[in-house]
């Protein structure tokens, strides 16, 4: 029966919302749940994990769990199983040591492609088709351990990473909640994983939203819905005033990389093809689509740049 098996869980985010909720309703004891602090930087859209552990008479914690004191009151608990559902700590090797049964991670891609930070963010960027989510074990080398299971989904062509990070949410629910039962008979697969075969990319910063119009316009619509709402943005600059472009679209054709080629529709030569702006933000105003945006500032034939004016 599943209310034997004693849980730590360290979540945070819609993700481990969602994770979390299911070990419950599938009656998973959780004696202990680690969370984070939202931040003031980061727009919180997602769900608090904290709330839930409160809503459920869980003890939970705001401090990271590898401080000393949680370390030991993780070896107090001395849980059978341990889980991280988009934790954003490393949790260090002492603590994936106690847990009786292990510890296992929820990672939002296809492992192990896409090991590391926000992999989401970086499939989009990266023009993938199809991405997905992975339980697998935790070892000291990150997103390394041997994977318990995995689902897929489509990366649609006018996919954001919002709509992306959704469907990765509702996969890494359906994997726990046929992974859970497993691993409490012993019946859940265990395959190692094969590093060679996959890639590894590091978090990202805003200042990552850079838009180098030199590349091409495939490769900037993907850098735009990779970093779209609620995310930073991409950005770039006009007459030294910093330019975030939530939406655009591909569009046939050519020009200087950076001009703008066409006010009505807005469209912006690059290194091979042609951007249309849909919507965008100037300097300190609000966003406002392209119709907007060109009758109060004229723009036709001036160069978005990488840089603001000197």
């Amino acid at each position: 029966m599943s209310y034997l098996a004693n849980v730590v869980v360290c979540a945070y985010h819609n993700v481990g919302f969602r994770c979390l909720q299911e070990l419950l309703e599938q009656g998973a004891h959780v004696s202990a749940v680690f969370t984070h602090e939202d931040s003031s930087s980061e727009e919180i859209w997602f769900e608090s994990v904290q709330e839930l552990a409160k809503s459920h008479q869980i003890p939970c914690y705001m401090t990271d769990v590898n401080l000393p004191e949680n370390i030991e009151l993780i070896h107090r608990i001395a849980p059978d199983y341990l889980f991280s559902f988009y934790y954003r700590s490393m949790i260090n090797k002492e603590i994936l040591e106690i847990p009786k049964k292990g510890a296992l991670n929820l990672h939002g891609s296809l492992l192990p492609r896409y090991r590391g930070r926000v992999p989401i963010n970086w499939a989009v960027i990266q023009g993938e088709t199809e991405t997905g989510a992975t339980l697998h074990y935790m070892v000291e080398k990150p997103d390394a351990g041997d994977i318990v299971a995995q689902e897929r989904v489509s990366i649609d062509f006018d996919d954001t990473a919002l709509d992306v990070f959704h469907k990765v949410t509702e996969a890494a629910v359906r994997i726990v909640r046929r992974s859970w039962p497993q691993l409490l008979t012993g019946t859940a697969q265990r395959t190692a994983m094969d590093l060679s075969a996959g890639s590894y990319f590091g978090g990202r910063k805003p200042a990552d939203g850079l838009i180098d119009w030199g590349k091409s316009s495939l490769e900037i619509y993907n850098l735009i819905r990779g970093v779209t709402h609620p995310y930073p943005g991409a950005f770039t600059f006009l007459d030294g005033e910093k330019v975030l472009i939530w939406r655009a679209l591909l569009k046939a054709g050519s020009g200087r990389a950076g001009e703008v080629l066409s006010d009505q529709p807005f469209l912006v030569g690059t290194g091979n093809g042609l951007l249309e702006v849909l919507s965008l933000q100037y300097g300190a105003e609000d966003e406002v689509d392209a119709l907007l945006f060109v009758k109060k500032h004229p723009v036709l034939g001036k160069f978005f740049t990488s840089q603001p004016a000197s």
